[in-house]
């Protein structure tokens, strides 16, 4: 009897030891974790267990945050093999391995280790890291830190062995609601210098630059990780490691690699209960690899960004009018070696060309020695085409093509490019000069004569009015009321005489500056281009029409100033700028949750409905796009830039016109195609920015990624016929209360894209269908330029390129703005 007593005591000490080992940080075998069991780290900063991914009943075995309220993945065992129910199971087989079971005991992943001993542990510490042990002697069997997801947490380690090439990389998820291995993967490239890469389906998709001791060279913006803990490790033994702990700096921090390609750099807000984005990668169009092709230089702050470096010229010149870059630059004049190699021609030596603050191109080859033993070392050998230095890496060299350079706005490196001797030629230049004031003290003769002779042949009593009377003259005529007039001495005292550092931004005619009046009033400043061919144009219209219109969703014009050759623009100022600025980028998406978007979408068709109906005058937009939308400063959207507007009268519904303005993905077919364009054309105008606004993406972004959608509107209709329409919508603003309107934001952008005009709906309709005041929306049809057909004779568009394949798309010439 009293041995019976002690078993039943012992059974029930060892259940509940089974059970409180679920609640600690450590699992002997043969415990196990049962869905919806979990354990916690010993400092309560890391918790293992399964989950499910937003959207998605699948379960997964998982690492995640437990202190914060944002739930947040940082490690996914079975990516490949979901849980469709609660039924799995971690624990340690017979042979010592981790392993996941479903149900049925099907293992669905494991530790998959060689050589294991039966009796170990698993253990989950406070930097996230799981973690097999031996029992007996604690030696580590494996470690989730080695087989990482997409995240890169403090102390991990980005590493690569340079005599195996074994490589610990990171793969993005398919998508936020799905764990499994997406197409693009982080990790270190193989070469005499450690640079990191991002890949795409196992092509280069972003480049770090080489590491110099201190920095990766190509990423001089993260100095303030390499000062916070950032650092790069050569164990001595043949691995090199990234790694970082910025513990003393920002308590919980971390790399992502997100299911778009970007490397996004976050830590914990604890005031805003949040993840903050301090850094990414890649972030613009000339950070994404090889942009501008060979011999190409990309710069952002140009438009547009490609050009090709002096010396060079367009490989093949239509494609490269076209914007596509892909296929690069070449050489203008054969260095020096070449000629005499292939005729025997000496000629004179070749030079080189420095290139100031630029990223240093893909496929260098290492020497030691100074700044110039760098450039002796180049000219002695005939392959090289370009060289530099730095003090942590010594002399950099490049025989081939020259891929990935791009033009930084502060740092960077010194890029010197060998060029023939005729490049550097001043008399040749000077000739050229000469030719060029010739031909212009021509012309001006030939000029003068002409007007001489007109101004003879007329009456004395007739004058001819200057640009400047016309157009005063003009101004006065049609009545503007409530608008200044300034003087260009007090606008080039508002905007600090146009310095640089009040530009906001560069237009299609012109600038726009911040300035602030005498009074304390801020505005906004647009001084269109001397040069621009529709200046005139575009500045008369927009005065007169905005001149003409009071809407709180309209940008209001406070007055102009005509003085000589200027003229001038004086608006209210937006505090928060465009909505371009901040729908698409990733570190401002979060400025705007479900509300404010649809608060803006709101916004806008008020201010479309009285454009068309409710003015005292019908106007057509004809440019209604994300960054002639600005936004106040509680984030209400107005409609700008009424440049190209058009008044109708008021039995007029059509116009047609020869000479197509606007910005293309933005256009109706009937407008970009045909010269047609109506009320019908803001709203398939409309319907594009709500497909962006919900989506957070550009409609013309899929130009690169998809191969078979030619924007956004065709991905949309894609998923709408799949039933999947919730795909769309950008995660950061997912939430099951607003469901329903966010698909009903879907649908009627889908109605207002449709390729037929009479399909489309009116503005007033479109605003009753977003209220819910027509319940039953009509099932769209399927909307223009909706699928790319690739076929043999059509080249695909490249990453970093926006263009059409010549397949099955044919346009009339376009003005882009």
């Amino acid at each position: 009897m009293e041995l019976l007593s002690k078993i039943n005591f012992l059974s029930v000490f060892c259940c509940l030891c089974l059970n409180l080992g679920v609640a600690r940080d450590t699992i002997i075998s043969p415990q196990s974790i049962r869905d919806p069991d979990y354990i916690i780290s010993n400092g309560s900063a890391f918790k293992l267990g399964f989950f499910s991914p937003v959207n998605s009943t699948n379960r997964y075995l998982g690492i995640w945050y437990n202190r914060i309220s944002v739930f947040t993945v940082v490690w996914v065992a079975n990516r490949e093999k979901p849980l469709k129910d609660s039924s799995g199971v971690l624990t340690i087989s017979e042979d010592g391995n981790l392993v996941v079971l479903d149900g049925q005991k099907e293992i669905l992943w494991s530790s998959n280790v060689t050589n294991c001993v039966a009796i170990s542990n698993f253990h989950l510490s406070d930097s996230g890291n799981l973690v097999l042990r031996e029992n007996t002697r604690g030696k580590i069997i494996w470690e989730s830190f080695q087989h990482p997801s997409n995240t890169f947490l403090p102390k991990m380690k980005l590493s690569i062995n340079l005599r195996t090439n074994q490589t610990v990389q990171y793969t993005s998820w398919k998508s936020p609601s799905d764990p499994s291995i997406g197409s693009f993967s982080v990790g270190m490239a193989p070469g005499s210098i450690p640079e990191a890469f991002i890949w795409k389906d196992g092509r280069p998709y972003w480049r770090s630059g080489p590491w110099n001791g201190q920095i990766f060279i190509g990423e001089p913006d993260w100095n303030a990780e390499y000062h916070n803990g950032f650092n790069l490790v050569d164990d001595k033994e043949g691995t090199v490691y990234a790694t970082f702990d910025y513990a003393n700096v920002l308590p919980l921090s971390k790399f992502v690699l997100n299911s778009q390609g970007n490397l996004v750099q976050t830590y914990w807000d604890d005031s805003k209960e949040d993840w903050k984005v301090v850094g990414l990668a890649p972030k613009d169009e000339c950070d994404v690899y090889g942009t501008c092709g060979a011999f190409g230089s990309c710069d952002s702050q140009r438009k547009p960004i490609c050009s090709c470096i002096r010396g060079f010229e367009p490989k093949i010149i239509e494609e490269w009018n076209r914007g596509n870059w892909t296929s690069g630059c070449i050489r203008r004049a054969a260095l020096q070696c070449q000629r005499v190699n292939n005729s025997g021609e000496e000629g004179k030596a070749d030079g080189f060309l420095k290139l100031k603050m630029f990223k240093v191109p893909d496929f260098m080859e290492r020497s030691y020695g100074a700044k110039e033993s760098c450039r002796k070392q180049c000219l002695e050998n005939c392959a090289c085409v370009a060289y530099a230095h730095d003090a942590g890496i010594g002399c950099m060299s490049w025989s081939g093509n020259l891929i990935d350079l791009r033009k930084f706005s502060i740092r960077g490196s010194d890029i010197y490019i060998r060029l023939a001797y005729s490049e550097f030629n001043k008399e040749r230049y000077l000739k050229v000069i000469i030719r060029i004031t010739l031909i212009i003290g021509v012309i001006a003769i030939a000029r003068t004569a002409c007007y001489l002779w007109r101004w003879t042949a007329k009456k004395p009593a007739r004058k001819i009015k200057s640009r400047k009377s016309l157009l005063l003259d003009y101004l006065n005529d049609v009545k503007l009321n409530e608008l200044t007039v300034f003087s260009l001495k007090e606008v080039a005292t508002a905007t600090n005489n146009f310095h640089v550092s009040n530009m906001l931004g560069r237009g299609g005619f012109g600038s726009v500056y911040k300035g602030k009046l005498h009074d304390g009033q801020e505005i906004a400043v647009k001084r269109l281009s001397t040069s621009s061919r529709q200046g005139l144009e575009e500045f008369l219209n927009e005065v007169v029409v905005i001149s003409k219109l009071q809407h709180r969703n309209l940008v209001r014009l406070i007055g102009y100033c005509t003085e000589g050759e200027e003229k001038v623009l004086i608006y209210e100022y937006m505090p928060n700028k465009s909505l371009d600025v901040i729908v698409f980028d990733p570190l401002n998406q979060r400025l705007l949750d479900w509300k404010k978007r649809f608060n803006i979408i709101e916004g806008i068709g008020r201010g479309l409905l009285y454009l068309h109906r409710d003015s005292r005058m019908k106007i057509i937009h004809r440019d209604l796009k994300a960054s002639n939308i600005l936004l106040d400063e509680d984030l209400n959207p107005k409609i700008a830039d009424f440049g190209i507007a058009r008044i109708f009268d008021g039995i007029e519904n059509q116009a047609n016109t020869k000479r197509v303005i606007g910005t293309y993905g933005y256009m109706s077919p009937e407008y970009a195609m045909q010269g047609l364009f109506s009320v019908k054309s803001d709203v398939f105008s409309f319907g594009v920015l709500i497909l962006e606004i919900v989506s957070g993406r550009k409609n013309t972004s899929f130009y690169n990624d998809e191969q078979y959608y030619l924007s956004l509107v065709g991905f949309a209709w894609k998923l709408w016929n799949d039933g999947n329409s919730m795909a769309l919508i950008e995660p950061a603003i997912w939430d099951p209360c607003f469901r329903m309107e966010m698909l009903r934001c879907i649908h009627v952008g889908l109605l207002c894209v449709q390729e037929t005009a009479r399909d489309r709906p009116t503005i007033s309709t479109v605003i009753s269908m977003l209220n819910s005041d027509i319940m039953d929306l009509p099932f769209p049809k399927q909307p223009a330029f909706t699928e790319r057909q690739i076929a043999s004779n059509c080249e695909p568009a490249q990453q970093g390129q926006i263009r059409i394949s010549t397949c099955n798309v044919t346009l009339t010439t376009i003005y882009g703005r």
